[in-house]
């Protein structure tokens, strides 16, 4: 089980969502449950709580964890906010909460493979039920739509001789499958960065 995560100013964003005990509050991101815990304490007996999370390990954690009548969690993004909304018949919510961004647990679980600290599959999926993963979509993309994703999303100056190394190598039958694959790659080709930082830090966060 991972480390427990601390929520990050939970009782300031808490205090300025809910404004009524009795309303009804959305938690768009659950995570690890810090905020729908801090918000179903300041809820009455009459109040609720809706949390959405695509994690299936967040949902699962919440389901074994949170037993409580007026929490419900919903396995998908925020995105889908609106429909589930009507599928419950409600049509006024009182506050939303978005605490946006990976999760510590999700960073330092090595199966997710969204950190270089390991060398683990590159997956780097919020949801693993669906989807395709990191090494998938390195698999298919062309040198034009890498570039793009890793200078645009990442801030990689060096984006362009990364997206060429990666189809080389996949167009040589050695595809890239790992973090570890991935972090070698970039460390071959980008030869300086800020002290401290590694290497491959902008093509993970841009992926």
């Amino acid at each position: 089980m991972a480390e427990a995560h601390t929520t990050v100013l939970l009782h300031e964003a808490v205090d300025a969502l809910v404004t009524d005990a009795d309303g009804t509050y959305v938690d768009g991101t659950y995570g690890r449950g810090g905020h729908a815990r801090a918000i179903l304490a300041r809820l009455s007996p009459r109040g609720r709580l809706l949390a959405f999370d695509k994690d299936p390990q967040a949902v699962a954690a919440a389901v074994r964890e949170l037993a409580d009548a007026r929490f419900e969690i919903v396995h998908a993004g925020f995105d889908t906010l609106a429909e589930a909304l009507a599928a419950r018949g409600i049509d006024r919510v009182h506050g939303v909460l978005l605490d946006l961004g990976v999760s510590s647990p999700q960073i330092d679980d090595p199966a997710r493979g969204f950190s270089f600290r390991f060398d683990a599959p590159l997956d780097m999926r919020m949801d693993t039920t669906r989807g395709e993963t990191a090494a998938d979509f390195l698999d298919r993309a062309d040198v034009r739509t890498l570039t793009q994703v890793i200078r645009d999303h990442g801030d990689e100056r060096f984006a362009h001789p990364i997206a060429k190394a990666l189809v080389a190598r996949r167009q040589a039958g050695a595809p890239v499958r790992t973090t570890g694959e991935l972090a070698a790659l970039v460390a071959r080709i980008v030869k300086t960065r800020e002290p401290g930082q590694d290497p491959a830090t902008r093509t993970f966060q841009a992926l």
